[in-house]
């Protein structure tokens, strides 16, 4: 009992508690030994304690675990050894270039997918454009601030799309598949030499008889949108 009303007592103390620092009355009471943290919504969302009694020789120790979010990490000394090269795994690769060549009839300089990362044949495609310094826009478009064109993002997608619509469950042609139109397009942020493009094109509406799809998409840098619309592609005739 007197044990219990003492740990009721730290709990209520929060000063205390965000220094490290146990009230001791007698030597049972150990300093914290190690480093936790539970719940971050709590009422102290930088700072959490357990609590935890353990009887030993008809003596009781109350061992406190208090710490915050940024010390927990740094007892982890894997996480600390691991080389920023190797933390981040490289995208998965379903279509590399040559079997994205063997689809799409764009070629350089307008082939403005490198890897498709996931891929539904006739309901949608994620594909990766690494843009690089190289790019043939960038000496024009600025030359002072390099920034991708928002029209080749726009067409980067279409490509995506024709990834997509190109397939024996879609009815797609080669030879016949064009990009017919774009609405609600919104480009949110400027895209510069460095970043990875990641597009997602996902098929809304395919109307058969007419030969025309419906598509929507997303391109990402960084997990954040740079640039999104809805597409019309055609699978008609010449």
């Amino acid at each position: 009992m007197a044990t219990s009303a003492f740990a009721n007592s730290l709990l209520s103390s929060s000063t205390s508690l965000a220094h490290g620092v146990l009230p001791s009355t007698n030597n049972n009471f150990l300093l914290p030994s190690r480093v936790s943290v539970s719940n971050p919504r709590s009422q102290n969302p930088l700072l959490s304690a357990h609590f935890k009694l353990k009887d030993k020789t008809n003596s009781s120790s109350l061992i406190t675990f208090c710490s915050l979010g940024a010390a927990a990490a740094a007892n982890d000394p894997k996480e600390e050894q691991i080389p920023i090269e190797l933390k981040y795994p490289a995208y998965p690769t379903v279509m590399d270039i040559n079997q994205i060549r063997e689809i799409l009839p764009h070629r350089f300089p307008f082939l403005l997918v490198d890897r498709v990362i996931e891929y539904n044949p006739g309901v949608s495609a994620v594909a990766i454009k690494n843009v690089t310094i190289n790019d043939n826009f960038f000496p024009g478009h600025f030359p002072e601030r390099p920034i991708m064109p928002g029209v080749l993002m726009v067409e980067a997608l279409a490509q995506v799309g024709g990834l997509v619509m190109l397939q024996p469950e879609v009815g797609g042609s080669r030879e016949n598949f064009f990009f017919a139109g774009i609405d609600k397009v919104r480009f949110r942020k400027p895209v510069i030499a460095g970043d990875t493009l990641v597009m997602r094109m996902t098929l809304i509406k395919l109307q058969k008889r007419f030969g025309i799809a419906k598509m929507e998409g997303k391109a990402y840098v960084g997990g954040e949108v740079v640039c999104e619309g809805e597409f019309l592609m055609a699978t008609g005739g010449e």
